[in-house]
């Protein structure tokens, strides 16, 4: 169980958008809250193809109600801006046609561009869904300032499975995902074998609860098991953890 720092969570700052820059030049947004008084450590959210809707903005309010100062990289801003889809068959077609045009190298660099603001904070865990799942773990392969990284679904990693990580990585998917195949999962893992990673008998998007793939028992399942990592790789004594 991690340390307890209060019985009572953290009031959080109002949320707000502030601005990044790539180290290409390029500039993009981020959606940011945390703790009103000091952030203990920074989470960096990135976004499944939706966009930074409202899904992913109370995920970021999750962790920073653990002390983080959290925020979300506007990752779709170099082809469209202010994007925010719906869960439907029209926003993963636009959301596939957005992300096709943004090459990796480039959503790496707006990743690293949030990570660089979040470790103002202190130690960051980069925390991804779908797209932002893949990122979550090419951050944890290429990034120097990054303690470790939690991975969702990340349907696209297989292409990267030879990239070595240098940071712990905790991975979680679903057995019943057509996205992501178990020799699929072989790959990854065998490629890096010291990637704690866990299997739950639901779809792909199972911790998403705006989406009809939600799957309560192991969306609180993988959650609980982030905060043992988190306590881990950020440290007990700067993760918030309610007394019960």
């Amino acid at each position: 169980m991690p340390t307890s720092v209060g019985s009572n969570p953290p009031r959080l700052r109002e949320g707000r958008t502030l601005q990044l820059r790539a180290g290409d030049g390029h500039a993009l947004d981020a959606w940011c809250t945390g703790p009103e008084g000091e952030a203990r450590w920074g989470a960096v959210v990135l976004q499944e193809i939706f966009g930074v809707n409202a899904h992913i903005r109370e995920t970021c309010e999750r962790y920073a109600a653990l002390g983080a100062y959290a925020l979300a990289p506007a990752l779709f801003d170099r082809a469209q801006r202010g994007t925010e889809l719906d869960y439907t068959a029209d926003g993963v077609d636009t959301g596939r046609k957005l992300r096709e045009q943004i090459d990796w190298d480039a959503a790496v660099a707006d990743v690293q561009a949030a990570v660089d603001e979040a470790s103002r904070a202190g130690p960051v865990c980069v925390i991804g869904y779908c797209w932002g799942g893949t990122l979550a773990f090419l951050a944890a392969a290429r990034f120097n300032n990054v303690a470790c990284a939690i991975s969702y679904y990340g349907g696209q990693t297989v292409p990267f499975a030879d990239e070595n990580i240098q940071v712990p990585v905790i991975m979680h998917f679903g057995s019943e995902d057509p996205r992501i195949p178990e020799r699929d999962r072989k790959i990854i893992l065998d490629g890096n074998p010291d990637i704690e990673a866990h299997v739950y008998p639901c779809d792909h998007g199972f911790n998403c609860d705006h989406r009809k793939e939600f799957d309560a028992p192991s969306a609180a399942l993988a959650m609980e098991r982030n905060l043992a990592f988190l306590s881990a790789h950020i440290g007990a004594e700067r993760i918030y953890h309610p007394e019960t």
